[in-house]
């Protein structure tokens, strides 16, 4: 990989094969997008709303695309992680309660993934939920697996599971017969349509921009290739862009396909969608069982995947923040066993994961302020600094992505 690498740098490759050693960090981050949090607002939202709120998945990804750039920028400019830079430009004490923060938000993360797997295969097999949840921690053991094999084998192994919810959500859309002129104008056509929409819009956002993938992305481009100079690393960063444009754009298509659905079929014919258990039964009576297993499936995929992630992002949290390790297979354990108790005491699912998004919005702030100032600071960045319309324009979307959530806060608390 670093020769292809080195070859595509001094422009000794053409076309695909110039690109494709650079391909692979932005997929497993853009599976923090398509985690099942987004399963439930963007049902949610294609239910109640129709295709009123289509932008603001287009929106959301935009946003992603910039977040993502920053923290894969941030790993090839320093060849260190987000954790690590906060680390050595933070007081001691501040890098401890970053630490217990971050693996409070693996924590959340797991119990989303691992209720969303878990309820995919009791949607598809009707198993219950405790046999079905451990299952899923059994097949998330097997995923991790692949990266004791190497990050290519981890990169092709989740581009896999990618592919294969993209094929489960273009089926259901291709069944579901959207209606193009609604579609388009929902998509290209900011609008609200009471309190309850722009509720609604702030969970798909509060859904989209995940903690643990800003600082995961920044690791996986720190040391995968190093350029020798800054020249390369403007070179390699280009191409790490388009990585993360084709990732975010696959991820943003899953987002839409599951508003699309649920607006075609759920708010077409009045129905409001608030559990996914509802969703996967109504799914096979307007289309057919087979839709509702493609739901399941695409849910179960999600989760695994997602579930992997977050373990990596853990031990990057550790590592980067106070210099410690456990054993990959031992943080698995422990960030499962919350979740797995959860589902024991027969806690409703979707309840589990409203709480699992509002962990995960108070611990937003704490990622992405640190990533703006640090991107934005010359004596770190060198070359790949951000420009100044880059950080007035992130600033102002922190600003925008930290207010929202602390309002999904508050709702989730008080509302």
């Amino acid at each position: 990989m670093i020769n292809a690498a080195q070859q595509s740098l001094n422009g000794q490759s053409r076309g695909l094969r110039r690109l494709l050693p650079f391909l692979g960090p932005a997929f497993i981050a853009a599976v923090a997008y398509i985690d099942p949090g987004n399963f439930a607002t963007n049902i949610a939202a294609g239910s109640q709303y129709g295709y009123l709120l289509l932008w603001v998945v287009l929106l959301s990804n935009l946003i992603a695309v910039l977040i993502q750039s920053m923290s894969a920028k941030l790993g090839i400019a320093t060849g260190k992680n987000l954790p690590e830079i906060a680390r050595e430009q933070f007081p001691k004490p501040v890098s401890f309660g970053l630490w217990i923060q971050g693996e409070l938000i693996v924590i959340a993360t797991d119990l989303a993934e691992f209720i969303g797997a878990a309820l995919g295969l009791y949607l598809i097999f009707g198993l219950p939920l405790l046999p079905s949840a451990i299952i899923a921690a059994v097949g998330s053991f097997a995923i991790l697996e692949l990266q004791r094999r190497g990050v290519r084998s981890l990169e092709a192994g989740i581009t896999g599971l990618v592919f294969i919810v993209v094929v489960a959500f273009a089926i259901q859309v291709f069944y579901a017969e959207p209606e193009i002129n609604p579609l388009v104008n929902g998509l290209f056509i900011p609008r609200f349509a009471d309190v309850n929409s722009v509720l609604l819009a702030a969970g798909i956002l509060g859904a989209t921009v995940m903690p643990h993938a800003i600082y995961l992305h920044s690791a996986l481009t720190q040391r995968r290739i190093v350029g020798k100079d800054e020249e390369e690393r403007k070179k390699i960063f280009r191409f790490e862009f388009i990585d993360i444009v084709i990732a975010m754009i696959i991820a943003g298509a899953i987002n839409a396909s599951m508003l699309i659905v649920a607006a075609s079929l759920f708010f077409e014919n009045g129905l409001v969608i608030q559990d996914l258990d509802v969703a996967f039964e109504q799914l096979g009576v307007l289309i057919g069982p087979f839709a509702g297993v493609l739901f399941g499936i695409g849910l179960l995929t999600a989760g695994l995947s997602s579930s992997t992630v977050g373990t990596m992002s853990g031990d990057i949290i550790m590592q980067g923040f106070i210099q410690r390790r456990i054993p990959l297979y031992l943080r698995r354990l422990i960030t499962i066993t919350p979740p797995l108790i959860i589902i024991a005491l027969g806690i409703n699912a979707t309840k589990a994961l409203v709480m699992s998004q509002v962990v995960l919005s108070f611990g937003i702030a704490f990622a992405l302020i640190p990533l703006v100032i640090f991107t934005s600071k010359r004596s770190i960045m060198g070359g790949l600094v951000n420009k100044r319309i880059t950080t007035i324009t992130a600033w102002i979307l922190s600003i925008i992505i930290i207010a929202l959530n602390i309002f999904l806060l508050y709702q989730s608390l008080f509302g």
